[in-house]
């Protein structure tokens, strides 16, 4: 296939590929049976339950492959408090989750990254945005990381087609620290892998409002923040541009 068509076909195949992450959700999964991550993700808990010390390697791999194929990493992340306890399972969760982010975010650059530049070719505002977000790329992260708002996975696929380094991207992980610990921690208490996503397992109330307020700081800052900096990048892309017209572009 010549590399002309394969940009033709790239569109259809990231469609396809939108619709099978959409079909494939607990929430349309089968009832009959049908194919159900969550089912499948506890299974594989139950697994690496039982394999000893060389199940840490398996659940960092499986997580990684999650991450990747958009399955629901909540169950696994809940998990790791049940099968490892707080501490080794935060650290295996981030380890799991920094790869599989990592290696997301590569796929989402160069599968699309090439096909949203074309698209936005010749348009000033828009890559003078995407150029200040790639220079705050860390900031905005890091951000997102913490606010829940934002999907994780689709977050993912989603910052490979912006400006955003390699590095700065991988070095914001660090912004999944607090939520990790915190979910880990409330996998913990529920003590049974059966019982993890379906709302049975014990909640902490102190954790559950410290994630629910960390999340809407980290909103809020997120949302104020990347305000800042596409004003700041149209003012310098357009600069004909009144900053009153500025600011009606960005309501």
């Amino acid at each position: 296939m010549n590399l002309r068509r394969w940009k033709k076909i790239q569109p259809v195949l990231l469609a396809a590929f939108a619709f099978l992450v959409i079909t494939a959700s607990p929430a349309w999964a089968a009832d009959g049976g049908g194919f159900n991550p969550q089912q499948i993700l506890k299974d594989a808990l139950l697994w690496i339950e039982d394999l000893g010390t060389v199940g840490a390697i398996a659940f960092i791999g499986i997580y990684i492959v999650a991450t990747v194929a958009f399955l629901p990493g909540s169950i696994l992340t809940l998990g790791a408090g049940v099968v490892f306890g707080v501490v080794q399972g935060s650290f295996l969760v981030f380890i799991g989750a920094t790869i599989g982010a990592t290696l997301a975010f590569l796929v989402g650059r160069y599968a699309a990254r090439g096909w949203i530049s074309k698209k936005i070719e010749g348009n000033d505002k828009f890559a003078a945005i995407d150029k200040a977000v790639g220079k705050e790329g860390f900031k905005i992260v890091l951000l997102t990381r913490l606010s829940p708002i934002f999907p994780f996975n689709l977050l993912n696929y989603g910052m490979g087609v912006t400006g955003v380094s390699l590095r700065d991207y991988f070095f914001a992980s660090i912004g999944m620290i607090p939520g990790t610990i915190m979910y880990v921690y409330l996998g913990s208490l529920a003590g049974n892998i059966a019982t993890l996503g379906t709302g049975e397992q014990p909640s902490n109330p102190t954790i559950t409002w410290a994630i629910r307020i960390i999340g809407f700081i980290a909103t809020v800052l997120v949302t104020v923040y990347v305000t800042k900096v596409a004003r700041k990048a149209l003012a310098e892309a357009v600069p004909e541009t009144s900053s009153a017209s500025v600011e009606q572009e960005l309501g």
